[in-house]
């Protein structure tokens, strides 16, 4: 687990995750300010007022706003856009770690609905952080709780399914829950990490599919032969 979390790790620094994460954050920063330039004209044009100066301050105060609660976005909207890449991704990690056993590319329908889960995991995961912020104590381990929970059980299926149907997939990931929770721990880390976080879809990607791997050759127990496994 360690050491795949840090080959993982290593990984998304290469020439291809490095163009995934380029392409997925010019595009994150492309929306994103076209959303904030097109709500700043919105609450400016139905705010005017007699007094040029208050419009002003408004007009600030309403650029401001939407800029902190933009800052809150980064993440979904970039986890929205890295998702479209992400079973590329997963399709060259498996080349580098086990080029006579690749999965098989997932369909277009399911890869969008992927990559709509994640973003809303990602927004899910961040109001959650907002509304933890009230709770001091069991916040962070709330935080890290459902933060390990949410992108381990995600990012397993993603790799997943490119051997198994879902059925096998769910079946799988209940089977291997506290491992894949324990797993789903270092993608948590990672989420705390300001700025960082952007890494967050293709580290995890990185990481799941090698733990999908180490799953699938674990020798078989009664409750994991009713599964089945795929011949690798």
């Amino acid at each position: 687990m360690f050491s795949d979390a840090i080959d993982a790790f290593n990984q998304i620094f290469t020439p291809p995750f490095r163009k995934v994460l380029l392409r997925s954050l010019a595009l994150t920063l492309a929306v994103l300010a076209l959303v904030w330039l097109g709500l700043d004209r919105l609450a400016t044009s139905y705010m005017a007022t007699p007094w040029p100066w208050l419009d002003t301050l408004i007009a600030i105060a309403a650029a401001l706003g939407l800029l902190v609660g933009l800052v809150f976005l980064v993440a979904p909207v970039s986890a929205l856009v890295a998702g479209f890449y992400l079973d590329e991704l997963a399709e060259t990690v498996e080349r580098s770690i086990a080029p006579d056993h690749m999965g098989r590319a997932l369909p277009g329908g399911q890869a969008m609905w992927l990559a709509v889960k994640f973003a809303a995991v990602s927004v899910l995961v961040t109001l959650l952080a907002l509304a933890l912020l009230l709770l001091p104590g069991i916040n962070i381990l709330a935080f890290f709780g459902a933060n390990a929970y949410l992108l381990g059980r995600e990012y397993f299926e993603l790799a997943a399914l490119r051997y198994r149907p879902v059925a096998e997939v769910r079946a799988l990931r209940k089977a291997h829950g506290l491992y894949l929770f324990v797993c789903g721990l270092f993608i948590a880390a990672l989420v705390a990490i300001p700025v960082a976080n952007l890494l967050t879809p293709l580290f995890a990607t990185a990481f799941m599919v090698r733990i999908h791997k180490r799953i699938a050759r674990l020798p078989p127990t009664p409750r994991k032969a009713e599964i089945g496994q795929a011949t690798f």
